[in-house]
């Protein structure tokens, strides 16, 4: 069995011969080495051989992985590397030599890399990247703004995140005992910090982003590319590179400035959706940093537990009835939140997205309310939180909730389409 720890490859070789080898990677953000281990269980069973190259132990790392990769080869297997944000793919020493050469390039090994962010956030890796290179995206709208600003760039797909049911070895807390109403997992930070990502700039061009920013705010619906992009060409119009008009190489470089609207926006909803629920009289516990900082009238009903790793949040959603999720503006995709509140026995209470419209049935497997209501408030979420704590209704969209998501979004289900694309490379 694959354990929650740093394995090597001298560990790893005792494992069954296979025709297939599997690099990924452990060391850096918590939640990605999550991922990957709850994906390598699969992977195991499907028969890889599977080597974590430690980002914080790079030299040994290096030295473990070209072994493994000379053991692959010397036994016929083929041999892939699946990374999470670029891990692997950004310049990292021993990877990237010197002399401009890529590991992955010099031993012909096929890089797949799940991007869990919007894809401007990465602009300066991709001209970084192996020739044999594919990217995933977990939300339509980034595949789509890939092909359109980076069209040299092979897409394996769309695939979105997934959920890990808490192993305990104990039955689940029936959901009319459980001992917190609605649980929220993830961080918190104060949205006017990422003004940080534009300090760097004038005034005027300041001015202008924070005016997308509430354009915005204004409309939860939209993409920021729906919103921004009609701005700029406004204001831009005849500073462009293409006989004035703005080529979609200009619109790119100014995407790199825009880090900060999305932070904002993810941070203002997140934020506003829990203190609206403690003002009208709801216990919220929120697993995650920073909650001390957000200001609402009731803040006593704000219980704050601290930061925690992912098996902190699956523990605490296996203890509530309801799990908040507020999308990370993903307009088109779903999160991870999601799946391990329906996985671990809670109901979910969510925001919407042209991906989760399509997958969910709102008051079936799950509550919808929307960012956008009346008098700054947002609608139907205090509402779908009175519903879901009634016992009986729900109790029944837990239930639901968790058959849907054992049906086809697990980790398992993610590991299986990644080895269909592995193959094909």
């Amino acid at each position: 069995m694959l354990r929650y720890h740093s394995q090597t490859w001298s560990c790893l070789r005792r494992l069954r011969m296979s025709d297939k080898c599997l690099v990924m990677f452990c060391g850096g953000v918590e939640t990605q080495e999550f991922f990957s281990y709850e994906l390598a269980k699969e992977f195991d069973r499907l028969g890889y051989r599977i080597f974590f190259y430690n980002l914080m132990s790079d030299e040994l790392s290096f030295r473990q992985l070209k072994a493994f990769v000379e053991d692959a080869r010397r036994t016929g297997s083929s041999i892939y590397m699946l990374s999470f944000n670029f891990n692997g793919l950004a310049g990292e020493r021993f990877l990237y030599a010197d002399d401009g050469s890529v590991f992955w390039d010099t031993q012909d090994i096929p890089c797949m890399n799940i991007v869990l962010d919007h894809p401007f956030y990465y602009h300066k890796y991709i001209a970084k990247l192996p020739v044999r290179y594919r990217q995933v995206s977990i939300d339509k709208n980034h595949e789509a703004y890939m092909k359109r600003f980076f069209p040299e760039i092979k897409l394996a797909g769309f695939l979105p995140l997934a959920g890990t049911m808490l192993e305990t070895g104990e039955d689940l807390i029936p959901w009319e005992e459980r001992p917190m109403d609605i649980v929220m997992t993830g961080n918190y930070t104060r949205p006017e910090t990422f003004d940080r990502y534009i300090a760097h700039l004038d005034r005027e061009y300041r001015d202008f982003y924070h005016e997308i920013l509430d354009v915005q705010l204004a409309n939860p619906d939209k993409t920021l590319e729906q919103i921004a992009e009609p701005m700029l060409v406004r204001e831009l119009d005849g500073q462009g590179s293409d006989n004035g008009k703005l080529s979609d190489d200009d619109i790119k470089s100014c995407y790199a400035n825009m880090i900060f609207i999305d932070l904002w926006a993810r941070f203002h909803y997140r934020g506003m959706a829990v203190a609206e629920l403690a003002d009208a009289g709801f216990r919220v516990d929120v697993f995650g940093a920073g909650w001390e900082a957000l200001e609402c009238r009731c803040k006593d009903n704000i219980i704050c537990h601290g930061p925690g790793d992912s098996k902190k949040c699956l523990e605490a959603l296996a203890q509530a009835k309801v799990g908040l999720n507020v999308m990370p503006w993903f307009k088109d995709g779903a999160h991870d939140r999601i799946f391990n509140t329906m996985l671990n026995g809670a109901a979910v209470l969510t925001d919407g997205s042209r991906y989760l419209n399509q997958i969910l049935t709102d008051g079936k497997d799950a509550v919808f309310y929307s960012l956008k209501g009346r008098d700054g408030r947002m609608s139907g979420l205090v509402e779908g939180a009175h519903r879901l704590l009634n016992s009986q209704y729900g109790s029944k969209v837990a239930h639901a909730g968790m058959e849907l998501a054992l049906a086809g979004h697990t980790w398992a289900h993610r590991a299986r389409t990644l080895d269909d694309w592995l193959t094909l490379m």
